[in-house]
């Protein structure tokens, strides 16, 4: 199978099975590199964090940065397609049925059911993407400062209501402190 097909079928795969988000995403994103061993695993961390910086949703970024890294422009674009294929397809599908059904007992409790999976799998992906770079599982300096970060970010927003682009920042001066 060539390289552009498997980018393609692999991203298509991640479009459709994916809930919650970008964030969520990641996990499965790292698996599947991971399998096809298009990156290592320092250079996934560097295009998730490139992703994230990025406008738009950071698996759409990540699925065109891996795509190109693979496979060039080319890669980038058909990596991409396969990525929001799914989400095109199931807009418009779901439309149709959330109008016809959004007021249903059960239809609502699905979706209260596949929060906590969403919220798993996103602190999966805080916690994976904390601790690599690192040779070994043992707590070191770098977990502890990105811990006490994250912890000043969700003081500073739930406490104290400050504007997520001053957390944005404090995080930024915060990582130029205790990285550099």
């Amino acid at each position: 199978m060539s390289v552009l097909w498997s980018l393609f079928l692999t991203f298509l795969k991640i479009g459709f099975i994916s809930f919650g988000g970008g964030y969520a995403m990641i996990p499965i994103i790292q698996h599947e590199v991971e399998t096809h061993q298009w990156m290592q695993p320092e250079q996934f961390n560097h295009a998730v964090a490139l992703a994230g910086t990025g406008p738009g949703p950071i698996a759409t970024n990540c699925a065109t940065l891996i795509g190109y890294q693979t496979a060039g422009v080319l890669g980038a674009i058909i990596a991409t397609l396969g990525m929001v294929l799914p989400s095109l397809l199931l807009i418009i599908f779901l439309s149709a049925v959330l109008y016809k059904w959004h007021n249903h007992r059960w239809f609502k409790s699905t979706f209260y059911g596949l929060r906590p999976v969403v919220t798993g799998l996103i602190i999966y992906a805080a916690i994976r993407l904390g601790w690599s770079g690192s040779d070994s599982v043992h707590f070191s300096w770098h977990q502890a400062a990105m811990i006490l970060i994250t912890f000043g970010v969700a003081v500073g927003i739930i406490k104290y209501k400050l504007h997520p682009f001053i957390v944005i920042l404090f995080a930024g001066i915060m990582g130029i402190v205790f990285f550099q």
